[in-house]
């Protein structure tokens, strides 16, 4: 399973809100996505790490 609660986590403690995402061209449709721990490109997924500064490893975790 999916699990993108390190991205929220990685969110607040650097003080990056959601609204600094859609900005940086994140859409609502995939924050509606990232929090329901549903599937996002590879693409989304780089975009979110050079939004926020960040590598994968702080965005998702792997869950059996």
């Amino acid at each position: 399973m999916i699990d993108y609660s390190p991205m929220w986590e990685y969110m607040d403690i650097h003080g990056i809100s959601q609204y600094y995402l859609l900005k940086c061209g994140i859409d609502n449709k995939t924050i509606y996505n990232l929090k329901r721990n549903e599937n996002i490109t590879l693409l989304t997924l780089e975009k979110l790490c050079k939004a926020m500064n960040c590598t994968p490893n702080d965005i998702v975790r792997f869950i059996d």
